[in-house]
């Protein structure tokens, strides 16, 4: 098992910057592809980005591609997410994701979810 707890949500301004992070606890020995998903009121959870453990291979949904940046430090167990230029919507609640096979992060099945984090971005 594998718990996850976001951080570093907030209210910003539309340009602004912020630095989710995630960390994990429990079986961590064990190499796990990590990413980050998204859920904005009224709609769906979607894929933002996510990376192999090795940090080798990276994904990013195209609607952040080029503003968020996805990257962990394995000696901590965390993982971040650097979203900059932020956008209204951008505005979600943020989610961090383990799983052993990335493809399953990239289709919304990972073994393990986190709690959550706010995003609020205001104009």
């Amino acid at each position: 098992q594998v718990q996850l707890v976001e951080s570093g949500g907030g209210l910003v301004q539309a340009g602004d910057s912020l630095r989710l992070s995630c960390v994990a606890s429990g079986r961590t020995s064990v190499a796990y592809s990590m990413g980050w998903f998204r859920q904005a009121p009224g709609k769906e959870r979607e894929f933002v980005a996510a990376q192999t453990w090795d940090s080798g291979v990276t994904h990013y949904a195209t609607s952040v591609k080029g503003r968020f940046t996805i990257s962990r430090n394995n000696a901590e167990n965390t993982v971040y997410l650097q979203m900059n230029n932020l956008k209204l919507e951008d505005t979600a609640v943020y989610y961090c994701a383990a799983d052993v096979v990335t493809q399953d992060i990239r289709a919304g099945r990972p073994d393990y979810w986190g709690n959550g984090t706010q995003v609020t971005v205001s104009s």
